[in-house]
């Protein structure tokens, strides 16, 4: 087990932090009109029709954004998946900017819009399977090894990307209408789960999400199947996690506990944990104490060689983006029921 932290608790390598010496220079967010008007054209998962779609509106569609930086420093990928407690997409700060700040270091980056509630399992899951094989079977197009895709999820982007990581091709049956698409493999290469939902059993869960995703009365067996920290094994990828110990949404103890089960079973981990209380800061730019959280991934990246050393530098700090830029339709739109 490597674990790269400034401080120490326990017997966990953590980062403590109260703030920087030098608050971060920030740069303005872009308007959502900007936005919009750079954003690459969506791939459609499922062009002729998605599996289980309820209806044929812009909801009923889930899609991937590609942003494949003109020069890349690595043939690394990463697929990011935003949160918003299975019921809405937080596109925009976990979503563009993710995947913005990937291109600026010269990495490929996949942002998936995947449908929510009243969606339940397995859409969602079945949705975050096929942008992962989609990205893996198309790596010769955008010029990217499909042995080293990674996946990025927030909040419960980050259950999403942590069930791909945990179940691969078990997270959901295959839909009953399959292609060579769904032929490839669902299970990430590194993950990269910020304040992530891990448990869908109490006390741990955020039951907002459990709901989302199960049902207001959901079945025992599959609480316990989608809690990730559970079911965690030599297989799981390797994982880097960031939190805060004050998070009054999502308990810290979700990334504690999958942390933990990380190390029991020999995977590569990395935790930082900052004494802050936040949920859902996305790069967390107007928060000087948690804004070093990306350096910090960087050099993880960097240490497990899925960016170069010599990649270009890491961007400036940047205001966050709106979590839904005004006038972008999509499965997870904030204004939807």
């Amino acid at each position: 087990m490597k674990i790269f932290a400034i401080g120490s608790f326990l017997a966990l390598s953590f980062l403590f932090m109260a703030s920087p010496l030098h608050s971060p220079a920030q740069t303005a967010a872009p308007t959502p009109a900007e936005i919009l008007k750079n954003l690459p054209q969506p791939i459609f998962l499922w062009p002729n029709g998605a599996p289980g779609a309820t209806g044929d509106t812009e909801a009923d569609k889930p899609r991937l954004y590609p942003f494949v930086p003109p020069t890349k420093s690595t043939t690394a990928a990463v697929l990011v998946i935003p949160g918003g407690g299975y019921t809405h997409n937080a596109i925009g700060h976990e979503g563009f900017q993710f995947a913005l700040w990937l291109n600026a270091q010269g990495v490929a980056a996949f942002v998936l819009n995947y449908r929510v509630a009243p969606y339940k399992y397995p859409v969602e899951i079945q949705d975050g399977m096929r942008a992962m094989r989609y990205v893996r079977s198309h790596a010769a197009e955008y010029g990217i090894d499909p042995n080293r895709i990674g996946v990025w999820g927030s909040s419960a982007g980050g259950h999403l990307a942590s069930t791909l990581g945990v179940h691969g091709n078990d997270a959901a049956p295959l839909p009953e209408k399959s292609d060579a698409i769904d032929q490839a493999d669902a299970r990430p290469d590194f993950m990269i789960l910020a304040y992530p939902v891990i448990s869908m059993e109490a006390p741990e869960a955020h039951l907002g999400s459990m709901h989302n995703l199960l049902g207001e009365t959901p079945d025992a067996q599959m609480q316990q199947k989608f809690s990730n920290q559970l079911q965690v094994n030599a297989q799981t990828p390797m994982t880097f996690l960031f939190a805060t110990t004050g998070d009054d949404t999502v308990p810290v103890e979700n990334s504690l506990d999958f942390y933990r089960a990380l190390e029991r079973a020999h995977v590569p981990a990395e935790l930082h944990v900052y004494d802050y209380a936040n949920h859902g800061c996305g790069l967390c730019g107007e928060i000087p104490e948690l804004a070093t959280w990306p350096l910090l991934l960087r050099n993880w990246l960097i240490h497990e060689k899925w960016l170069p050393k010599d990649a270009p530098p890491l961007p400036p700090v940047e205001m966050n983006y709106p979590s839904w830029p005004a006038g972008l339709e999509g499965p997870g739109k904030v204004s939807q029921p």
